[in-house]
């Protein structure tokens, strides 16, 4: 994610919140760029896996917030599960603790629309 606008939305997953930061400091020292985002425990096909041992598919379309996720596809719903997804808590209180940016505010998933880009 740039570095060089005012603020930066860092996305969690569709199951934890999300963050608008401030980027702070100079930028050209961690190269104008914040994490985009949580990150990927697992590959999709290991999450698939993973996913079906431990969830039913009602379980994975609403969300531990309260949040609703659309998904005509069984295996994105289960391919994009939160438990795929790296602790964006954990992500933000690094960039924090580093100096890079200060969370101006949290957004709570309300409504999720996942679909896979059409194949050409």
């Amino acid at each position: 994610m740039a570095a060089d606008s005012e603020w930066a939305v860092i996305p969690g997953s569709r199951g934890s919140l999300s963050y608008l930061v401030k980027p702070i400091g100079d930028g050209e020292s961690h190269a104008w760029s914040l994490a985009h985002g949580a990150g990927r425990k697992w590959s999709r096909s290991e999450t698939r896996g993973r996913m079906r041992e431990r969830f039913r598919l009602p379980e994975l379309v609403q969300t531990p917030l309260g949040g609703r996720v659309i998904c005509e596809e069984r295996e994105l719903l289960y391919e994009e599960a939160p438990a795929a997804y790296k602790n964006i808590v954990a992500v933000i209180h690094d960039l924090v603790d580093a100096g890079l940016v200060s969370v101006i505010a949290t957004f709570r998933p309300l409504l999720t629309y996942k679909t896979r880009k059409a194949r050409r």
